[in-house]
This record gives structure tokens, C-alpha cells and sequence, in this order.
């Protein structure tokens, strides 16, 4: 399963001891994803439980409409999920569980994967159940997702792709700060039909410009 919508942490050790302390050595995510907390949800490396919720979750045609087919079994979530965390170990893609508060099962997922060797481009994606559409889930999930892929992975220029046709998609990247840069014309096969999709993307030097900005916040 591709980039399947939008084509659309911090430790704290308190001891309380007088004698100094040594920060533990960082831990790579290519060991294992860590656990990214917001507001509303938590985000974390999906596993094989996880496969029925996605798939009732994620199938649906309103989630369905603009994106890659998804797997149509749990069995075949279950494949994407022991290849997405393979991948993971080799360093070319990350695939974050979306988990709300006060939930176990995820509802949708974050996807990041390299466009080029050593991660500097990458492209991501997101897919979240429609019950969770326009609650400020994406926004939560999303900062913390694009402040990863800067900060821990190191990439430099974040694309995403979403059907021209897709306005709810377009319109989350937008404010997450994403900007159009083209079209790409005919390029996501849907139902027997090729669509067109805008190029968005977000630059690296943009993003920590928004973020620490007097007066400037991502919306």
C-alpha cells in the first residue's frame, strides 16, 4: 500500500540524585519508531493488531475515493504492516498508527518514504477514517509527523500528491503549509481512470521559519 490519501517525545529523567547523569544515547528509528504525542492523539509503529481496525477503518469509499486501493483483507493489512516496519529497518519508510486518546485501535495512518537515496527528498501521506474528518485530528497528527521527518529523519524537502479533484485533501495540506508547485497530469490510476494531481511541498528552512515565527503558527 503507497502513499495512500494525499496521492494525498521527549524524555524527562528526574533521579533526584546529586551525582551527574548521563543521557542515554538516542535512540534510531530505524530500531523502532518512538511514540509521538499531541493533543489529541498519539502516533506510533503499527503492528499485525492493528490490521482488522485499518481495515475497517481505512476501506470505506469516502476514504477510499482519491487514494491507492488499499488492502481489502486483514490478511493483506497484515502484509503491509510486516513490510512497512521491514522497510522501516532499512531506512527508506515510516508508517505512524494514528491512536486517539482514550483509544487503542487506530483510525488512519502517517506514511513517510524516501524519494532518493539518503532521505534528503521524501514524500508522505495520511489516510484517516472519515468519522474524523474536520476534528483537528490531521493538524494534531501531522505536525508532529512533518517534525519528524525534519528533525529525526533528516529530510530536507517534503512532497505530497494530491488529486486535483480531492479539495478535502488539498485543503489539509494547505494548512499544514504545504504550497502547490504543479500539476502532474494523468499520474494516479483510479477505477480505469487517470486523475491529475498537484505537487505540494513543504521545504525544510519554510517549515522551522513557521514554526518559530512571532505571530506565525501552522493553522
Amino acid at each position: 500500500m503507497e502513499n495512500i490519501a494525499a496521492r494525498s517525545t521527549r524524555l524527562l529523567d528526574v533521579t533526584g540524585s546529586s551525582a551527574p547523569t548521563v543521557a542515554p544515547a538516542p535512540l534510531d528509528w530505524r530500531d523502532g519508531l518512538p511514540v509521538l504525542t499531541g493533543a489529541m492523539a498519539s502516533l506510533r509503529e503499527l503492528r499485525l493488531s492493528d490490521a482488522p481496525a485499518l481495515l475497517a477503518m481505512l476501506s470505506t469509499e469516502e476514504v477510499m475515493q482519491f487514494i491507492s486501493p488499499a488492502p481489502a483483507s486483514v490478511e493483506g493489512f497484515e502484509r503491509f504492516i510486516a513490510w512497512s516496519n521491514r522497510e522501516r529497518a532499512l531506512g527508506t519508510h515510516v508508517c505512524f498508527a494514528i491512536v486517539p486518546h482514550g483509544m487503542d485501535a487506530p483510525v488512519g495512518i502517517f506514511q513517510v518514504r524516501q524519494l532518493e537515496p539518503g532521505f534528503a527528498t521524501a514524500e508522505w501521506g495520511f489516510a484517516i477514517a472519515s468519522a474524523f474528518w474536520g476534528t483537528g485530528l490531521f493538524m494534531d497528527g501531522a505536525r508532529l509527523v512533518v517534525d519528524f521527518a525534519f528533525d529525526e529523519i533528516q529530510v530536507h524537502r517534503l512532497e505530497a500528491r494530491a488529486a486535483v479533484l480531492n479539495g478535502r485533501g488539498a485543503g489539509a495540506l494547505k494548512k499544514i503549509g504545504a504550497v502547490p508547485e504543479g500539476i502532474l497530469r494523468k499520474s494516479l490510476l483510479r477505477n480505469g481512470e487517470y486523475l491529475d494531481q498537484a505537487l505540494w511541498t513543504i521545504i525544510e528552512e519554510d517549515w522551522r521559519a513557521i514554526r518559530i515565527a512571532p505571530g506565525i503558527r501552522v493553522h
